[in-house]
């Protein structure tokens, strides 16, 4: 992973919304490309925080945009790291997708447009909200908790 593409702080949307492909791939590893830019998935059980339980918070990988606060994650025993909200519904934006023969819901990056991953819906899952966030560890950076 290259090193600016774990962001301290969140870049401006308009500054992170105008990169090219080009200026991504010379941010971003090959994998955080493959994931953040081209909607990709990386394989189940092997991200780097499907089974983290640190306490912080989960930002964009690409732009550095707080998503997601680890008091929102849970086990869905799916292989991803998955949440029942985000930390607000101005940070994500959803798209439909159709793709792989099934209806879904993308998730992107407001701030950045990045792909995370995809929500779903009325699993059956004991959240506040019925919905799980199944994200991609490759498209988030996790901030632990000052203690």
């Amino acid at each position: 992973m290259n090193d600016e593409s774990v962001n301290q702080s969140a870049q401006p949307a308009d500054e992170a919304a105008a990169r090219s492909d080009v200026q991504w791939q010379q941010i971003l590893s090959s994998e955080e490309f493959r994931v953040l830019r081209q909607s990709g998935t990386e394989r189940p059980f092997t991200g780097e925080y499907w089974d983290t339980t640190t306490e912080g918070v989960y930002s964009c990988r690409a732009c550095g945009s707080e998503l997601f606060a680890s008091t929102t994650k849970f086990d869905a025993g799916c292989g991803w790291p998955s949440f029942f909200a985000p930390l607000a519904e101005d940070r994500v934006r959803y798209i439909s997708d159709e793709s792989m023969g099934m209806k879904r819901v993308e998730v992107r990056c407001a701030n950045c447009d990045s792909h995370m991953g995809h929500v779903f819906e009325g699993e059956g899952f004991q959240t506040p909200t019925d919905l799980r966030y199944c994200m991609n560890s490759l498209s988030l950076t996790l901030r632990p908790a000052q203690g």
